[in-house]
């Protein structure tokens, strides 16, 4: 690789050499190499991309809010009105 890979090029590559070659190339760009921090971060993006969408996939689906009256937007749910004399 001796140009910035595209995500087309870097979906070929599984998880445990994406994360071999990140960690090598942010290595090279420790040592002052400008071309290899750009490999290098497109890696990690890649990986962080398909971390987030692994993750994710484990969440379990969010159940809708309880509808409030429109009026009471500003309220969370459960809290009194103030200004009520109760």
């Amino acid at each position: 690789m001796a140009s910035v890979p595209t995500p087309s090029q870097l979906a070929h590559i599984d998880d445990d050499e994406l994360a071999r070659l990140a960690v090598s190339w942010r290595a090279l760009a420790g040592r002052g190499d400008r071309e290899a921090f750009g490999i290098a971060h497109a890696l990690e993006v890649e990986q962080r991309r398909r971390t987030r969408e692994s993750q994710l996939q484990q969440l379990p689906p969010e159940a809708p809010p309880e509808p409030r009256p429109w009026w009471k937007f500003w309220q969370s749910t459960g809290e009194r009105n103030p200004t009520s004399a109760s």
